[in-house]
């Protein structure tokens, strides 16, 4: 095994007391594994919309400035003061960053289960993953199947299953279909691809043309463009067809939850039904998942009394899941990890690089078709 160093060199997330961001490559310790942990030596980590919020911190990146040494460097952006009100408990920490990534355990605890990892090549939650070296619970680690390597597993947990949970969610609340928004993204076409598998009936919303047609050549069945004036036409008779009466938004904020909703019931009530002011008694559940639009929730109540809004995400998700669902579902990644949940990268930085203010400017845009990989050890 690898020796591990004294130090290593980590990314990190300040909000300082002025209200302004600063992001910092700076030499930390280099972490030790608890009795029930292994340290992951980093070889590489994708930069996720999740990874995003902690690493900018709604900051204004287009107002970014270079800083620090060679060796060391720095970028700062101002935050304007109604974010920074919400982000009072931050001020002033240097926040680790990175949920997801994968490499080589180098060291482990003395449980059976860490030291069964040991020297193994893992897809693992961490954290702290935007640096050469991490700390994971043996639980959060995924071996790799033969012949793949670290930038097939960099991505292995929280897209997957992210877009797996979302299936299981359906199934335990009793719904038949989903809906999902900003579905052309990478995450998109991994839920694409798995309900074309598993004969899930997917009504899948993107906001431009190329867009769509992405999909589509994907298999996608049902795609709706918002950025059509037929949108709303469109959804309901994708709604129609598929049945679904749960949704997955991405976006958060304006109006599309609420359109969503809408549709739903129209789909449910035929044009010819009686009147009834309390709407259809079927439930309509949209769970937010993503702030792609900051804006708040509009909602033009067309959709009856059975509904809900609500938040989604992974961790309690994962929480909520017996040790025998998880298993099942890592084995499933782990089988198609190369096929079903392959990802595609755009991008491989450098933690310096990832400090390259017209490259963090490209990355924070989350553009359709681009996916950023972080090298910790490049």
């Amino acid at each position: 095994m690898p020796e591990i160093p004294a130090t290593m060199r980590q990314l990190r997330s300040l909000v300082t007391p002025q209200g302004e961001l600063r992001l910092s490559v700076s030499t930390v310790d280099a972490p030790r594994p608890g009795p029930r942990e292994v340290l992951v030596r980093v070889e590489a980590a994708p930069v996720n919309p999740s990874d995003l919020g902690l690493l900018l911190a709604m900051a204004d990146v287009s107002q970014a400035v270079a800083g620090g040494s060679a060796d060391e460097p720095t970028v700062s952006a101002p935050i304007a003061e109604p974010v920074m009100r919400t982000l009072a408990a931050r001020v002033g920490n240097a926040m680790t960053v990175g949920n997801e990534g994968a490499g080589t355990v180098v060291a482990a605890g003395e449980s059976p289960e860490a030291e069964a990892l040991l020297g193994q090549t893992v897809g693992f939650l961490g954290g702290a993953t935007y640096g050469e070296y991490c700390l994971a619970s043996p639980r959060m680690c995924l071996p790799l199947p033969e012949g793949a390597n670290a930038v097939d597993g960099a991505s292995s947990f929280v897209n997957p299953l992210t877009a797996l949970g979302m299936v299981e969610t359906m199934r335990r609340e009793g719904h038949t279909g989903l809906v999902h928004t900003a579905a052309a993204s990478n995450l998109g076409q991994m839920l694409n691809r798995i309900c074309l598998a598993d004969d899930v009936p997917l009504v899948n919303i993107v906001r431009r043309p190329e867009q769509a047609a992405l999909l589509r050549e994907q298999g996608a069945v049902h795609v709706c463009d918002s950025s059509e004036p037929t949108f709303e036409a469109d959804l309901v008779a994708a709604l129609q067809d598929t049945g679904a009466t749960l949704a997955f938004d991405a976006v958060g904020g304006g109006r599309l939850a609420g359109q969503i909703l809408n549709a739903m019931e129209a789909a449910i009530v035929p044009p010819d039904a009686p009147y009834s002011r309390y709407g259809s008694d079927v439930h309509k559940q949209v769970y937010v998942y993503g702030a792609l639009d900051p804006r708040p929730i509009e909602l033009r109540r067309r959709f009856g009394f059975s509904w809900g809004i609500g938040g989604w995400l992974l961790t309690p998700f994962l929480a909520r899941t017996s040790r025998e669902d998880l298993a099942r579902l890592r084995q499933r990644v782990a089988d198609e990890l190369t096929t079903t949940f392959a990802s595609h990268y755009t991008d491989q930085i450098s933690l310096r690089q990832a400090l390259d203010v017209e490259t963090l400017q490209r990355y924070a845009r989350q553009a359709t078709g681009e996916k950023f990989l972080l090298r910790p050890h490049r």
